[in-house]
């Protein structure tokens, strides 16, 4: 039996009896063991992506509940500066990017990132010095090896409790200590839990309101009614602004990351069950192909004998 040298077809499956035959069975057997670990690999994936997306779930309810309590309180703040006449002029300027301290978001902060870049870019073209401060570690990453340089003050880790107006006004408080002349704020405004849009809002600063003309700034502040008098509330109804502002914005950005998250973490899992199928048939193919390859060796063997 162990001097039979030729080869036998089966199937359409070349198999040799000494050497040869050894070598397609270790051959499939260390095939079939690799893509029974990446199967392994795959489906564990699967399950933490399918966790995540229930976690990214349970938080969007959380951050959808605190926009919904939070807006009303931001709209009327915002709609008195609207007012204000609004001037892209020149002089320097601070870039504010709203972002994230955490990924596995899809591209709500590359997005802010790129925007960011774009206007920077944009504005040194112009001659105008800048300045950068960025809310979440995803903005520094994303803009600290090109404008390392331009960066004044970053806020991190301001998800790690509950987003309030407490920390907006800590804040907006730094960023009024640096007495910016322009502000323009590089946020994700959100639309539904599948689209959002990614957007630059020029804030008015002390330094521009300083600068309305008397006439025009009366047309917009006379419908209002103040006590005391404007001109001894508007220091602190302007810090207010800012740090109603930033509470807004930031609100409108975890809901954008949340839901966005979910949105990844359910197309990763998708992907995740496509690729399980396509190994699962690699490797019942796989072990289709090493039983009738020792079908053949028996065949053979009963043959020669």
């Amino acid at each position: 039996m162990s001097s039979f040298t030729g080869r036998v077809l089966c199937n359409g499956a070349p198999s040799l009896r000494v050497a040869g035959v050894t070598g397609i069975q270790t051959r499939n057997a260390a095939n079939l063991k690799a893509v029974k670990e990446r199967m392994r690999s795959v489906a564990a994936i699967q399950k933490i992506t399918k966790a995540m997306k229930m976690v990214a779930a349970a938080k969007m309810r959380g951050d959808q509940r605190r926009m919904e309590f939070g807006m009303p309180f931001v709209k009327p703040v915002m709609g008195l500066f609207k007012r204000l006449p609004q001037e892209d002029k020149s002089g320097p300027v601070t870039f504010i990017g709203v972002t994230s301290d955490k990924g596995l978001c899809g591209g709500v902060n590359n997005a802010v990132v790129k925007l960011c870049r774009q206007g920077i870019i944009e504005e040194e073209a112009k001659g105008n010095a800048v300045k950068f401060q960025c809310l979440g570690n995803k903005g520094v990453a994303g803009l600290k090896r090109l404008f390392g340089d331009r960066f004044t003050t970053t806020f991190d880790q301001i998800t790690k409790v509950p987003w309030s107006f407490l920390t907006a006004s800590i804040i907006a408080d730094r960023i009024s200590a640096t007495n910016p002349q322009r502000i323009k704020v590089a946020h994700n405004q959100f639309q539904s839990m599948i689209a959002y849009e990614t957007i630059f809002s020029q804030l008015t600063t002390k330094h521009e309101a300083k600068t309305i003309n008397r006439l025009e700034w009366s047309k917009a502040m006379d419908i209002y009614s103040f006590e005391p008098s404007p001109e001894e509330v508007w220091e602190d109804l302007h810090e207010f602004y800012y740090a109603t502002f930033i509470y807004g914005v930031q609100l409108e950005a975890a809901l954008t990351e949340q839901s966005q998250r979910m949105a990844a973490m359910e197309n990763a899992s998708k992907n995740a069950g496509e690729m399980l199928d396509k190994l699962t048939l690699q490797y019942n193919r796989a072990r289709q192909a090493k039983i009738t390859t020792e079908l053949c060796e028996i065949i053979s063997g009963a043959s020669a004998l």
